[in-house]
């Protein structure tokens, strides 16, 4: 499926430039003509050259000043010049200026074989070392990942057991849990880990340009498609391409989808070339897709090639244990960036930490370290570095604790408080109405009093039956 390159000839001599095409044709390369530089810039876009061959003096413009134009849009594109004013000068303002490399007319075919292919290696190698770079970056990101918890031990373990498939996978999770660096060590640890990894956030696009992002698009499909241009799944050819947010694609988008996913195969946006491309696809999304199956919103047989294999990454909540060592990274990472000298927590702030229930997830505790780290002015963070939710969560519905985000015990002291309100301090009937002995309301209310706990101690006490007990007098023994 694939050329030896594609290159554009540009000549103003018809014989010379039809020659040229006929004879690299034959030898694997595909070609695009145009016979002067005016005529070529309009190509540079629509055919997208690896390399551009142009003769130097041509009316108009010049072979130097279309190599500009060229490099212009892409730094990365290879500018061989053809001359018959084989001077040295010739040839050193011609590479000053970024050509790759020049020849002399008549052209010997062998040497320009030789001198194509060196050029185009060259330019393999150079996008090959912006991928590295790219791949190095999203490592970097994926030995940021942090978590010794058991969930997320199993989670890791998983990662490893699944990497080296091609099979789909689904990741699910709320928003802010570090589904994308799931996905970005699933890429590192398989065999397209030398191939791009490329991400597509897919709530972000309305459909039409979704559709265009994800195959590409011909000159002309649309308004505003001045040129063609290649899509996603073929810029992530021989990779993994990531779909975030994969349960807000609409019906027509999840149709084509699912056509790749059975066929490897799909057309650009108003074109009709049959393109075919390697790719691996890993989906995530912070909804329940099975759900959206149910409710008639979602096809039910694209969610079953999404969801060869799926991984649930645990909210925060529920790895609280990882939370301590999630904000010391985070803590030196932005006190390195800031350049403070934050060492840590104090107590009560790490206790805050760890109490909160970040419905925001990492991503939100991150920002909440990176805000402390800011406004810290002593060598550790104290609460009133932290915002007033983290430091001093308030709790919607009159007090009652968020569901999901709060323990056993949380709600059991919601409870108790509550209903104690409702009977006017009366134990026994809170008892009767909890389903408890009062010797445990009484055991509970001795534990929430506890300044060790950091409660407010109450300022009246009540009787079994409810009537108030003045400070420094006993109440009567049930």
């Amino acid at each position: 499926m694939g050329t030896r390159g594609r290159i554009l000839v540009v000549d103003d001599e018809a014989n010379a430039r039809g020659a040229l095409a006929e004879l690299l044709r034959e030898e694997g390369f595909s070609i695009e003509l145009a016979a002067d530089g005016f005529k070529a810039l309009p190509k540079l876009a629509e055919f997208a050259p690896d390399l551009v061959l142009t003769d130097l003096k041509m009316p108009g413009m010049d072979g130097i000043e279309l190599m500009k134009k060229a490099r212009e849009q892409d730094p990365e594109r290879q500018v061989v010049v053809m001359t018959a004013y084989g001077t040295v000068e010739t040839a050193v303002e011609a590479m000053r200026q970024g050509a790759a490399d020049y020849l002399t007319k008549p052209i010997n075919m062998d040497e320009l074989l030789l001198v194509l292919d060196r050029v185009l290696e060259r330019r393999r190698l150079r996008l090959e070392a912006g991928q590295l770079r790219e791949r190095l970056a999203e490592r970097h990101g994926i030995e940021n990942m942090v978590g010794r918890s058991p969930i997320m031990q199993e989670l890791f373990n998983t990662v490893l057991q699944v990497s080296p498939s091609r099979a789909s996978l689904l990741i699910t999770g709320e928003s802010g849990t570090g589904k994308e660096l799931i996905a970005a060590a699933i890429h590192q640890h398989s065999p397209r880990s030398h191939g791009p990894f490329v991400k597509l956030h897919c709530a972000a696009l309305a459909e039409t340009l979704l559709e265009s992002e994800l195959f590409g698009h011909e000159r002309g499909a649309f308004t505003g498609a001045v040129s063609r241009r290649d899509g996603r799944f073929q810029q992530a050819h021989g990779g993994t391409l990531f779909l975030d947010e994969i349960g807000e694609i609409s019906p027509a988008i999840q149709v084509k989808l699912l056509r790749f996913l059975q066929e490897h195969t799909f057309e650009r946006v108003g074109g009709n070339q049959t393109i075919e491309v390697d790719v691996r696809v890993i989906a995530a999304t912070h909804r329940d897709l099975a759900k959206l199956v149910k409710d008639g919103k979602f096809r039910e047989d694209l969610y079953y090639r999404l969801n060869v294999v799926s991984l649930e990454v645990p909210p925060l909540r529920k790895r609280r244990t990882d939370i301590p060592l999630l904000a010391m990274h985070f803590l030196n990472k932005y006190s390195k960036e800031n350049g403070k000298a934050v060492k840590g927590f104090s107590d009560d702030a790490l206790e805050a930490l760890v109490r909160y229930s970040w419905p925001g997830n990492v991503r939100e505790l991150e920002n909440a370290v990176e805000r402390a780290v800011v406004i810290c002015r002593q060598e550790v963070i104290r609460p009133q570095d932290l915002t007033p939710t983290v430091s001093s969560p308030s709790m919607p519905n009159n007090g009652m604790p968020p569901i999901p985000g709060s323990t056993l015990a949380e709600l059991e002291k919601y409870a108790i408080l509550r209903t104690l309100e409702h009977t006017g301090g009366s134990t026994s009937k809170a008892a009767a109405i909890l389903g408890i002995s009062a010797r445990k309301i009484q055991y509970k209310l001795h534990e929430y009093n506890d300044p060790r706990n950091g409660l407010r101690p109450r300022t009246h006490r009540h009787d079994e039956e409810g009537v108030p007990v003045e400070a420094g007098k006993a109440a009567p023994q049930a």
